[in-house]
């Protein structure tokens, strides 16, 4: 901003006081003089803090990325050096090297069939994929609504809770042998192992968040009369559901861990029939690529019930 300075000359002069007529002295004189402009001076200051904050969040997005990323590359890192130092040692185990190239000839064809005693791992996954989602899907139909009826009633509670504390315990692969002698075929005893060790988080984790409702709901439900199915589907399924999930996701986990057992058991098609398979074909490489197989499906099952669990979870809304 420019602003204009008038100066008025002094009345007296160094001619003057010596005696010599001054020069005219009517004019004014005009002096320029800029000062900055201050919405100029604001935006420069905006400039530089929106340049910081940039800064500042490139900074954290790395420190993010860092804090994310490096851990578990020094996890896996850490697991490959052991996995070499062992295989040094013992010649029997193949190295990580040597099972990187048959993992890549083995995933070249996943689903090739030769027979029925010789497919590729991927009919093998997803075989034991539907053993997994039958046997949890009936434990599920049986489970989540017994779960519902032991919270809820306290005479059937005290009724099944024996029963319960009796048969939970038990090994799932202790009823394999019950199956085999009730069905007389290898999938359905599997799948029957699988809802047998399936049911039992889906019952206990079903009916203690039932019992966890706030009994002030309830009775806003007795105060305005609601029937039973009302109070089931309006109140209790919303607060339950959390808990619900959670016990899906350990029935899932224990149903995956089982069901490979079972197949090396049961024999036929299947990603626990196939680790037997080739153990007793003594390709080792290939019972670790396996386990790395199921150790990954599951990770990804259990991810997936995460994700849901957190969608429905009132707490995360």
């Amino acid at each position: 901003m420019t602003v204009l300075a008038l100066k008025r000359p002094a009345l007296l002069s160094a001619q003057a006081i010596d005696g010599v007529s001054p020069a005219p002295t009517g004019e004014l004189s005009v002096a320029l003089v800029t000062t900055p402009s201050p919405s100029k001076t604001v935006s420069d200051a905006s400039a530089q803090q929106s340049k910081a904050d940039r800064a500042l969040a490139r900074r954290d997005a790395s420190y993010e990325i860092i804090r994310r990323v490096i851990p578990p590359l020094v996890g896996a890192a850490l697991l490959l050096l052991v996995w070499s130092l062992v295989a040094m040692r013992n010649t029997n185990i193949p190295g990580p090297t040597k099972t990187w190239e048959a993992a890549q000839v083995i995933f070249a064809h996943p689903f090739y069939r030769n027979g029925p005693n010789d497919q590729g791992i991927g009919w093998n996954v997803l075989a034991s994929l539907k053993r997994v989602g039958i046997g949890f899907g009936l434990a599920a139909l049986v489970g989540i609504p017994l779960g519902f009826m032991l919270g809820r009633f306290a005479f059937m509670s005290r009724m099944f809770d024996p029963i319960i504390s009796l048969l939970r315990p038990v090994s799932p692969l202790a009823w394999l042998p019950i199956g085999l002698l009730v069905f007389q075929r290898a999938d359905p005893a599997a799948t029957w192992t699988i809802f047998i060790c399936s049911i039992w988080p889906m019952i206990m984790n079903t009916a203690q968040g039932v019992q966890r409702v706030p009994q002030d709901y309830l009775n806003v439900a007795r105060v305005l009369a609601l029937p039973e199915s009302q109070v089931v589907t309006k109140i209790l399924f919303p607060a339950v559901l959390p808990y619900m999930l959670t016990g899906i996701r350990l029935s899932i986990g224990t149903a995956w861990l089982v069901i490979v057992a079972a197949e090396m058991l049961t024999g036929g098609v299947g990603i626990g029939f196939w680790v037997w398979d080739e153990w007793n074909n003594l390709k080792v490489e290939h019972i670790l690529i396996a386990i790395f197989v199921i150790g990954i499906v599951g990770l990804v099952l259990e991810q997936m019930l995460l994700l849901m669990a957190k969608r429905f979870s009132y707490e995360a809304r």
